[in-house]
C-alpha cells in the first residue's frame, strides 16, 4: 500500500507588501479564495505519483483542487474539508504600528499557535486530532485501492505524515514546505 502527500502549487495571491494584522486577515481570506498561479507546473515526482491515479483527494480549497487538476486532468477529484490547511490564529489586538510581510505574519502566528494561542481558529491539539482522522481515512482508502494520493497543504500534510509514521508507515518528508513536493509512505 502507498500513500502520497503532495503540497499544492503556488497561490496566485502574490501581494507581498507590509501590512497590519487586519490587512493580513483579509490577505488570508483572498489567499484561501484564489487558485494557483497561471502556468504553474508540478514537480516530476508529483506528476509521476498523480498522473497514474484514477482519483485524487484534495481539500475543498481552490488551490488544492486546481493543483490536482494540473497534475492529472483526467482523474476524478474527491474534495473533503478534512484535508484543509490548519488555520492561523487571529490577533486579538490591532498591534498599532506593527506592519509585517505576509510570510512573516504567517511564521509569527504559526509559532504562537504552536504555543497554544488559537484565537478564532482550530487549536493545535484539535488539528492533530483531525490529522489522525485524516491519516485513518487515507489508510482506509489505500487498503481498498492499494494507493491514496492527497493534494493538500504544507503544514497539515506534515501533521498527517507524523500520524502515518506513528502508525507504522515508512517514508520521509523531503522538503515539506516546497510547493508541489511529493512525499510517499509505504506500509
Amino acid at each position: 500500500m502507498e500513500i502520497t502527500l503532495i503540497r499544492h502549487g503556488r497561490s496566485s495571491q502574490m501581494d507581498n507588501h507590509r501590512m497590519n494584522s487586519r490587512e493580513f486577515k483579509k490577505w488570508v481570506e483572498i489567499y484561501n479564495r484564489l487558485g494557483i498561479l497561471e502556468g504553474e507546473t508540478c514537480s516530476s515526482d508529483a506528476m509521476e505519483k498523480g498522473s497514474s491515479a484514477s482519483f485524487l483527494l484534495t481539500s475543498d480549497l481552490k488551490r488544492s483542487i486546481e493543483s490536482a487538476k494540473s497534475i492529472n486532468p483526467s482523474a476524478k477529484i474527491q474534495t473533503d474539508p478534512l484535508f484543509r490547511e490548519t488555520e492561523l490564529p487571529i490577533p486579538a489586538g490591532k498591534f498599532p504600528g506593527m506592519r509585517l510581510r505576509p510570510n512573516t505574519w504567517a511564521v509569527v502566528l504559526r509559532l504562537l499557535w504552536l504555543c497554544g494561542y488559537s484565537q478564532g481558529c482550530e487549536s493545535y491539539r484539535d488539528a492533530k486530532l483531525r490529522a489522525k482522522h485524516a491519516s485513518s481515512t487515507l489508510t482506509s482508502i489505500a487498503k481498498e485501492h492499494h494507493f491514496a494520493v492527497l493534494v493538500g497543504h504544507g503544514f497539515f500534510n506534515h501533521l498527517i505524515a507524523r500520524e502515518l509514521q506513528e502508525a507504522g508507515w515508512i517514508g520521509k518528508r523531503k522538503t515539506g514546505s516546497k510547493h508541489w513536493n511529493a512525499d510517499t509512505y509505504i506500509f
